[in-house]
């Protein structure tokens, strides 16, 4: 069987250094993520195991698409019957670019079609179509008028961990924070401090990975919703699981610290760090960042600072401004004051890090102004994307 984990643009290497870690067949790094082959108890363990990645596809054939009657003489001649049975409920999604079908939806509809109608050629009846909440998602990526047609084994999107009891403004995806620990070569062995911890997820991920607790291990997956799923399938997994229960530690073994001066966010952190069962690994405290002195002689600063996008934007004034050129100019004002209070706070953080000194500081940016004011010169500058905003993962050493 061919697989294909996705995950975040930027993040390619570290799943697939992950993957390989696993001993998973024939890693190969892609855009937008990794291929592997082997049987289906492979994917099942980057579903349990993986940190990094968002999905993991089964692919189940590609052909030629340049139409819509391809699209359905090429997936209606699949072996449907395999993965669903008239008592499955099914759902498509689709997304489509360079090719001469351009509408997803509408792409997404003929695979629909093709399916249900050679199910019920081949079983007598039909499944049922439940776009919420289904047994089996099947994915449809057409490009170039080639269609690949998969299977999504996580149900989910990985990064639902399950752990999320609380949530703060624009909080980090659990797998883009694991994929930051990755490429930021962030050791589990020494103490790790976030100054800005917001819901906590850096600090929690740094303390799953500590552990060694396999990231899946309290969630349900897609695949155990297939008809197949009953027997030797259920079994490996099982085995798998428990295996897992066996290697995680009792204790992380450096202090974790998840730092916010925003009483509402340290409450979100203790609930998700109890939730993911972290609770007495990660130290929640409040503080402001700029305030921080090292505790140890060695460690990592891990952060995700502001952006600046709520900073300086503008507010409504609750109705048509008279004046444009007046509202133009305040717009400009404010904006000009939300830099200069993202250069303060970038500045800050600088000189505060510089104080830890023999530590690292690893930091996910999304704005070029941190790092013209830290002060110091990144020994990784790496780029990646916090869903939609280009960002920059910077690693530091402090002398």
């Amino acid at each position: 069987m061919r697989f294909f984990a996705t995950c975040a643009k930027g993040t390619e290497g570290a799943l697939r250094r992950e993957l390989s870690d696993l001993r998973l067949p024939a890693v190969t790094g892609g855009r937008g993520g990794v291929s592997f082959e082997g049987r289906l108890e492979h994917a099942l363990r980057a579903c349990l195991w993986s940190r990094t990645a968002m999905r993991v596809l089964l692919e189940l054939g590609r052909f030629p698409a340049a139409s819509a009657e391809a699209l359905y003489a090429g997936t209606r001649s699949l072996d449907w019957s395999t993965w669903l049975t008239t008592r499955t409920t099914l759902a498509v999604e689709s997304t489509v670019t360079s090719s001469a079908i351009t509408h997803s939806q509408f792409a997404a509809l003929k695979v629909k079609d093709a399916v249900v109608d050679a199910l019920r050629e081949k079983l007598g009846a039909r499944p049922d179509v439940d776009p919420k909440d289904p047994d089996v998602r099947i994915v449809l990526h057409l490009s170039r008028d080639e269609a690949a047609l998969s299977l999504d084994l996580a149900g989910e999107p990985l990064h639902r961990r399950g752990y999320r009891a609380a949530m703060t403004v624009a909080p980090l995806k659990e797998t883009l924070a694991a994929a930051v620990l990755a490429l930021g070569r962030v050791p589990a062995g020494l103490p790790f401090v976030d100054p800005m911890c917001g819901s906590g997820t850096l600090a929690i991920e740094q303390a799953l990975a500590a552990r060694r607790m396999a990231p899946g291990l309290s969630r349900a997956f897609g695949f155990q919703r297939w008809p197949g799923y009953r027997g030797a399938v259920q079994a490996a997994w099982d085995r798998m699981k428990e295996q897992a229960r066996a290697l995680a530690l009792p204790r992380a073994p450096a202090p974790i610290v998840a730092r916010d001066r925003n009483a509402k966010a340290l409450d979100a952190a203790r609930r998700n760090a109890a939730a993911a069962g972290v609770g007495l690994d990660v130290i929640v405290e409040e503080g402001d960042a700029r305030r921080m002195e090292p505790r140890w002689p060695e460690g990592t600063l891990c952060t995700n600072p502001p952006y600046g996008e709520r900073l300086g934007r503008p507010q409504a004034d609750g109705g048509e401004a008279r004046d444009g050129g007046k509202r133009r100019g305040r717009e400009r004002q404010e904006g000009a004051g939300g830099r200069l209070q993202l250069q303060g706070l970038y500045r800050g953080l600088g000189e505060t890090f510089r104080r830890f000194h023999g530590w690292h500081a690893v930091i996910l940016s999304g704005n070029p102004l941190l790092e013209r004011e830290m002060g110091m010169k990144p020994e990784i500058s790496h780029r990646l994307w916090n869903g939609p905003i280009e960002a920059r993962l910077l690693r530091y050493r402090i002398p």
